[in-house]
Formats: C-alpha cells, structure tokens, sequence
C-alpha cells in the first residue's frame, strides 16, 4: 500500500486555478468521508432491519485495484435504483463486510463494518490491506438485513514471471443495446479487468431504453449535467446484470475519457463552451468516483481527481493507468498538432510516466488509455486526414514520448485503448511524417461493449485505412472484448466478439489474435 500512496503523492498534478465549488445536489458539500471503516457495533449509524424498505444492493459490488497486499470493495446503497437518490433516506446506514478464502466463507480472513453515508450516495470503499499476494479472495455485504451477491478478487503477485490473463474493454451505452459481451467475459474468469473509458454517455437516453424496451424515469432520460443526474445515470447502468456479472468475477482498474463527463472536453474548455463547466466537471467527477471501485484516498477535491496510477503484477507486467482527459490542451486543426507546446497529459503526468517506465523492472511495460496512439490517416491519397481528439491531434507529444520510449530502450512497450468502437490491431510509431520511423510498440484497440449499435465485420472505410496506414494490421466494427495473455516470452491478444448487441443471447467468438515475442515490438497473426 505504501508503494501506491507514494506513487500517488509523487505524481499529483499542480493545482489548476481555483473555481466554484457548487455543486447542483440534494447533498450539498461534503464534510465527513463516506469510506471510514470501523469495528462492528461501535458506530452509531442507521442499521435496523428492514428500514430501507427494499433490497439495497440492487448495484452489484465491485472490487478494483489490486496490489499484492490490498484491493479496493465498493458497493453503493440503492433500494430504489433509479430514484434520483437511490431510495436512501438521508441518513449514514451501516454495512458490514466480509472476505474470505472460499467462496462459501467457511475462512473469513478479515470482516468490519463501513458507515454508507448519504454525501456520497451511499457508497462505500473498503481499503482491505494485509492479504497476501497474488491469490483469489471472495467477499459480501449485509445492510439492512440483506446480504449482497458475493464477488470474486485478486491480489496482484509480488514478485515472479506467473503468466496473466487480464481483459480490457471501453464504451458501453446503455440504451444502444445489451450487454452481453460482459456475460461472456465474466465467464473467461480473468485475473483482472482495465475499463478505459466511457463507462456511461451523458447524452438524453431514449425514454423506453432503446433495444432494451425498458421504461426508465423522465428525470433518468435528461442529460447529465447534476450530481443527482450523474449518479442517477450511473445507476441506470449498474442495474445491467451482465455489467454486476464482470465486476464480481474480477477485480477493475479503471480510467475515464470523455463521456463519463460531456464529449470531447478537454481540461477547463468543452466544445460548447458552457458557463458552468467547472461545475458540471466537479459533478462528474465526483459521481464517477462514488461509483467505481477506487481508494478513499483518490476522492476528488472539486473539479480535480487524481486518476493517473501504475499496479506491477510482479516482474511480468507493469500497468501505467493514463488519463488523458483532464490535463489536456484544447483540440486544433491543422499542423498546430505539431506545436511542441500542446499536450494530451500534461506536463507533469508526462514526466511521471516516462520515469516510471525507466525505473520498471517489468518485463512488459503497458500504456493503458483512452484514444489511440497510433496514427490512423482516414485519406487513401496523398493527404493525410486525422482526428483532433486522439494522439493524432497531440503529434508532438505523441513524438516526445515515443522517441522518449525508444531512446530509454524500455523493455516490450505495448498501448491498450478504446473509444473508436472498433476492433484494431496496429503499429505505434514516433512521427509517421518519416518513412523510416521504427515500430516502437504494438498498439491493441477494443471495440465498444454497446455503443454504436450493432457492428458489423468490415469496418466501412476500411480499404482507405488500410491503403493510408501500412502499420494498420486488422480493423473491425464487430462489438466485444479483449483477452490478452502475457508469459515472459511471449504475449497473446484475442479479439473476442458479438455479432449483435439489439438483442440479447449473442454467441461470441474470436475474431483475430496476434502475438508479440518477448523483444520484437512487431506483431504477428496467431
């Protein structure tokens, strides 16, 4: 634990300048934390059987940032999901917990009681510290009488080459259709799931649940923009039984990009240029870190959460956790992307990044983020054609931290990311302008869970893409997840996918793999 709060400290960005803390809730400022943890029978919250008047785990628990000697337990009270407040009266409810070794909590090795207090939604998150590394562990909530579903984590070893099975996946819109690519993964059992982004869309939802045919609240159907809205949004989600399925097979490690607050903003400025943005970020934030399976100790201050973090599964792999969302400089046109000044991370998130991959002893060294890194010039001719809200519109920094990666000579770089709703496979590089540029890592791109609808196997502009991007190897529009397996030697993707989202039961398959060999950034088909 100390590892990661140092980390933590090290990398905590400057404080931005000042802003207006109102935020648009029934809860006010908070001044008391939501995540103290206590003995049981000591406290002097609201427990008595039965007063919340419904089943309150209607959320699903979660655990989430494995380190080897500790993982996050998050659940959030909600009888009532949908109502703007969950159905929570307005008062501190206790809910105790248990871990165990076995699933039938025959050997609990640690229990307490945490107070779920109304300034944060109800929700809890349980620092559990002295496990022991790189095992599974089962834990359960009872509150009001009621026990939750129980959930399956895992510690990340200390030390050692034992292989791994993780998964990441990205965008899940509800109302564009089921989530049953979720079913699958839960199923595959993995030691550990990375979100990286879009975990809800701020949009109007469609009143009846689009494909999903269930009527939702008119408060439910509106942008979000409150606090109320955000969590109320991030409830809708959560009532998805597929998406509780994944958070109790799995610990998640989690990162946002741009919807969890509104599309494409980038730091302060949103492209709409609304007067209370700060506002409405500081709303967002909080909401988005109530509801996921993160420390106590990450709880925003405002309109900033520090999110950007790094977990080591022993010598095999290393994870640094980007967020390129919240320090990055407005988008631009043109060949302003070159302007050394422009950065998607910011300064001080660079530096740390490029010393942590420096100091890493890992034999794989992983950039888990939001948007794609690789260039993808959508222009089959002699132009080139890019969007402004992926490294393609950041070129200069893109070219500072890949020639940075090279020069280190840091060993087996590989980029993870989503957003684009789609399936690719391809070749990071520093400035694509030179025809001798090297292959500095392979880049590995999920598709959506929901968004976009169903997909299709050939992504529509696919033979221009292929045609302006040599370094592209595999695009598709199918929806779906990603599988990847790591040994010292070697490490394998699999492109798992759904041939349909609009409605339930989809069979899943294996679109394409690709190996990289330990030393050999350039992928191959499997």
């Amino acid at each position: 634990m100390q590892r990661f709060t140092d980390e933590l400290a090290e990398a905590r960005p400057e404080a931005l300048l000042g802003t207006r803390r109102r935020f648009l809730t029934l809860a006010g400022a908070a001044a008391v934390l939501a995540f103290s943890t206590r003995l049981p029978g000591t406290g002097t919250a609201y427990s008595k059987a039965g007063a919340l008047g419904g089943y309150p785990f209607t959320l699903g628990v979660a655990s989430g940032d494995p380190l080897p000697d500790s993982v996050v337990l998050w659940t959030r009270l909600a009888p009532d999901a949908l109502d703007p407040f969950g159905g929570m009266p307005y008062t501190p409810v206790d809910v105790t917990w248990e871990l165990a070794d076995d699933e039938a909590f025959t050997k609990v090795v640690q229990r307490g009681t945490a107070v779920a207090r109304p300034e944060f939604a109800h929700s809890v998150h349980i620092d559990v510290q002295g496990l022991e590394p790189g095992r599974d562990y089962f834990y359960r909530f009872v509150a009001d009488g009621e026990r939750s579903a129980t959930g399956r984590t895992r510690t990340a070893p200390a030390s050692g080459n034992r292989d791994l099975k993780f998964a990441f996946v990205s965008c899940q819109s509800w109302h564009a259709g089921f989530y049953t690519a979720y079913k699958h993964l839960a199923n595959e059992h993995p030691d550990v799931i990375l979100h990286l982004g879009d975990y809800i869309y701020e949009f109007a939802t469609d009143p009846v649940g689009g494909p999903r045919n269930t009527p939702i609240p008119a408060s439910a159907q509106l942008p979000s923009e409150s606090l109320d809205q955000y969590r109320q949004r991030y409830a809708l989600y959560k009532t998805d039984p597929d998406l509780q399925a994944a958070h109790a097979v799995a610990p998640f490690i989690v990162t946002w990009d741009d919807h969890e607050v509104v599309n494409n903003y980038a730091d302060l400025t949103t492209p709409a240029a609304e007067a209370d943005f700060l506002v409405r970020r500081a709303n967002a934030y909080r909401a988005y870190w109530e509801n996921m399976p993160l420390r106590p100790l990450q709880q925003p201050k405002g309109k900033d959460l520090q999110l950007y973090r790094r977990f080591r599964y022993g010598d095999l792999v290393e994870f640094n956790v980007l967020d390129t969302r919240q320090y990055r400089s407005a988008q631009v046109t043109g060949d302003a992307r070159f302007d050394e000044a422009r950065t998607i991370m910011g300064a001080t998130q660079e530096q740390w990044l490029l010393d942590g991959l420096s100091a890493s002893p890992a034999r794989w060294n992983v950039l888990a983020q939001q948007v794609l890194m690789g260039q993808l010039d959508s222009d089959p001719g002699s132009a080139v054609t890019v969007g402004n809200d992926s490294w393609d519109g950041y070129a200069a920094n893109r070219i500072r931290v890949v020639d940075a990666i090279e020069q280190r000579k840091i060993a087996n770089p590989v980029v993870l990311c989503g957003d684009v709703h789609r399936h690719q496979a391809s070749h990071v590089k520093g400035d694509y302008r030179k025809a001798n540029a090297k292959t500095v890592a392979p880049e590995f791109t999920c598709s959506s869970i929901s968004s976009a609808g169903d997909g299709t196997e050939q992504t529509p502009n696919a033979s221009d893409l292929y045609a302006a991007n040599p370094h592209l190897r595999m695009t598709t529009s199918l929806r779906g997840y990603v599988t990847c397996t790591v040994t010292p030697d070697e490490w394998r993707t699999d492109y798992r996918v759904v041939p349909y989202i609009t409605r339930p039961d989809a069979p899943v398959s294996t679109r394409a793999s690709y190996v990289v060999e330990n030393g050999n950034p350039e992928m191959e088909a499997a």
